[in-house]
């Protein structure tokens, strides 16, 4: 009989992504607060983000090579370290200018979650459940998601603003002295039997590419490599603006105060829960039944990217709850996305380079998550100063719907001979 061990390791990757989207989510939940507080406008709010984002690209080019390097053990460890220190620091800041700083300082730490934990995945699981559990991994960013609206909101209103930064960068400490305490390898995992380590072992489906050699340059000359970054550089940004701009969103339209933009926001988050593990579920159910990993891994998001679509009609609809229902069916459709792309490094590439591969797709997904924030904030100020906030968040959602099938398009050109 297989054993579980795996499981438990796949559950602390989880909770660590989950304090990972609860830490970024605060700023945006504060936002109204800390727009009066500062004098911040929209384009002012946006280039806090684009400071994250830069910060969170220049971190996968540092963090991915050094998890190769170091391994995801202590890798892991300096990035917790690192993003949790970062997310204390904001409430003792003093103005704009140092809350950029330590907003960097943030996405810097949070860059090396994703690799760290997607090496692991790829360390402890083998290709039939590969997907399924990157999937219960960024069910995490959903958690988080959920959580930060359902706490944070009422620790600003009870304790000030600042307690919500330090309550939940303190939490990165608590994950830090389990993951140090229980982490290895497989092959140093003392309690592991035999039997679920030559499960772990299994490598059928893997398509890992013979000739690289181990350099950047080698890695950037495959297609692979492009059509991976390329997914994630259409489609981070998508996820980013739900996270960074939902709460105004919800608060600009349907004019909720902090007190009230939770229900909304949880009811959509929750919804990405299901899309993480359903689309890790999928693929993983297709490779189970015969198919092929690469054709399982492009059928599932061909799927996701289709239910993203409605999102660009978002003006026909006219309630709040029924943009909520719209929001949400698209907010799972790219955590299902995000399951199986994310699974594609493993897919081609040997596990002593997931971590570069990785941190290769985060930097181009920051990258445009760097973009479209100057794009979203010109927008916004422009039919804000038309008194017509509305139709500026139509022309964000029309963009956001049609990215994952042009991105799928894409990708399919890129790898259509594997």
């Amino acid at each position: 009989m297989v054993g579980k061990y795996r499981w438990i390791i796949c559950g602390l990757l989880f909770a660590a992504t989950t304090i990972n989207y609860v830490d970024r989510q605060v700023l945006s939940l504060l936002k109204p607060l800390l727009e009066q507080k500062f004098h911040w406008t929209e384009k002012d709010y946006s280039y806090l983000v684009i400071v994250f984002q830069a910060c969170y690209a220049l971190g996968f080019i540092s963090f991915g090579k050094l998890i190769d390097r170091i391994g995801t053990r202590l890798g892991y460890a300096f990035c917790m370290f690192v993003w949790s220190i970062a997310s204390i620091s904001h409430a003792f800041v003093g103005g704009t200018a140092t809350f950029a700083a330590v907003r960097g300082l943030l996405g810097f730490g949070e860059s090396g979650n994703f690799p760290s934990a997607l090496k692991a995945v790829s360390e402890w699981f083998p290709s039939t459940e590969r997907s399924l559990a990157v999937g219960i991994v960024t069910a995490g960013t959903s958690i988080g998601a959920i959580m930060a609206p359902a706490t944070v909101p009422w620790l600003a209103v009870t304790y000030g603003w600042q307690a919500a930064f330090i309550i939940t960068g303190l939490s990165g400490f608590v994950w830090l002295l389990i993951w140090l305490r229980i982490y290895r390898v497989p092959e140093e995992t003392a309690s592991l039997s035999t039997e679920e380590r030559n499960h772990i072992a299994q490598d059928a489906g893997i398509l890992h590419t013979p000739e690289f050699k181990g350099r950047w340059l080698d890695l950037m000359k495959m297609k692979e490599t492009w059509a991976f970054a390329l997914g994630k550089f259409m489609t981070d940004p998508i996820w980013f603006f739900i996270l960074f701009w939902l709460p105004s969103y919800f608060s600009d339209r349907y004019h909720l105060d902090l007190q009230h933009l939770g229900f909304p926001l949880i009811a959509v988050y929750c919804s990405t829960s299901v899309g993480s593990v359903g689309g890790g579920w999928i693929s993983s159910f297709l490779i189970g039944r015969g198919w092929k990993v690469v054709t399982a891994r492009r059928f599932t998001m061909l799927m996701m990217a289709l239910l993203v679509i409605p999102l660009c009609f978002s003006a026909q609809i006219g309630t709040m709850w029924g943009m909520v229902a719209l929001l949400s069916v698209a907010a799972a459709a790219h955590q299902g996305w995000s399951a199986n792309i994310y699974s594609m490094p493993a897919d081609y590439f040997p596990k002593s380079m997931i971590a570069s591969v990785q941190g290769i797709g985060g930097m181009a997904g920051s990258i445009g998550g760097m973009l479209f924030p100057v794009f979203i904030g010109i927008i916004l100020d422009h039919y804000r100063s038309m008194n017509n906030i509305n139709a500026g968040y139509y022309v964000l959602f029309a963009v956001c719907g049609s990215a994952y099938m042009l991105a799928w398009v894409l990708i399919q050109i890129l790898i259509r001979k594997k």
